[in-house]
């Protein structure tokens, strides 16, 4: 990077940009990183002027109360002084520098919150429309509490020759017959997969996230009933279904707050959006 392009680019901005869409400061990118980055925190900057320029920004002022929250919120992730004045410093920013930039993004936060509360508010009828549109996003499928025991098929070991595999779960699967309740112990005894550390534990599936032997014989289960010895590609299991969670559809009653909340955050952003577009280009002084 140039210094032409430096001078330009205000580096809290810059900061910014980098943290979010790399996670890492600018120091730390790769040159074609650096450059989205740059792309980047030039255009948030230039809306931002856009928005402070506006006449809805004339009379926002930013309290010393929020500016210290904004400021202790960032020095509060560092451990100690020394460090936060070095990050600052690596960013090309000191103290004075990083609370004026605070305080125009509080000031552009603040704009942008006064423009959205002018977005409609959401009625009943939207509501309904939305539940009845979208049902997929209010059931919940039937799930399963499970564990298993596995004994894996590799002919390179002896003991685990598909005849002696099978000869093993099933003299697991006899012992769970007789003491279903040893279950976790045997997992932890036998089972080859890494969940034997768990006791075999499987947690809450739904269908077609296990093999489809695993799969149908679970899902095929009642409640705390093992299944016989299965076989999949890797091997030979045992599994349990432990606990059923039935289907569920969610009532359009309670379904309504998350609806509400979905549709005006859209409205919300929407408002915002139309209003910016509808800004002037800010010149260099804003």
């Amino acid at each position: 990077m140039n210094q032409a392009s430096e001078a330009v680019i205000e580096p809290y901005t810059l900061l910014r940009a980098s943290l979010s869409l790399f996670k890492k400061s600018p120091a730390e990118l790769e040159q074609l990183q650096l450059r989205q980055v740059e792309v980047q925190a030039k255009n948030e900057f230039e809306i931002e002027s856009r928005v402070l320029s506006s006449a809805e920004a004339a009379g926002v002022v930013v309290s010393d109360i929020e500016l210290e929250r904004a400021y202790q919120e960032i020095r509060g992730r560092f451990d100690d002084e020394d460090a936060f004045l070095a990050a600052l410093a690596a960013n090309r920013l000191d103290v004075d520098q990083l609370r004026a930039a605070l305080s125009r993004q509080c000031k552009v936060n603040t704009v942008l919150e006064r423009v959205a509360a002018r977005a409609p508010k959401v009625n009943e009828v939207e509501i309904g429309i939305f539940y009845h549109s979208h049902p997929e996003k209010f059931h919940k499928p039937e799930q399963r509490s499970a564990r298993h025991i596995l004994i894996s098929i590799n002919p390179d070991y002896p003991e685990n020759t598909r005849d002696n595999a099978r000869r093993r779960i099933e003299e697991v699967l006899e012992t769970l017959k007789r003491k279903p309740h040893k279950f976790a112990d045997l997992a932890l005894k036998h089972s080859e997969c890494p969940t034997a550390m768990q006791g075999g534990e499987l947690g809450v599936v739904t269908k077609g996230v296990l093999y489809p032997e695993l799969d149908q014989a679970l899902f095929g289960l009642k409640e705390q009933a093992i299944s016989e010895v299965l076989e999949s590609e890797i091997g030979f299991h045992v599994i349990q279904c432990l606990k059923i969670v039935p289907a569920e559809t969610m009532s359009l009653k309670k379904a309504t707050p998350k609806i509400q909340q979905i549709m005006q955050d859209r409205y919300r952003h929407n408002c915002q959006r139309t209003w910016l577009a509808s800004l002037p280009a800010a010149t260099r002084s804003a």
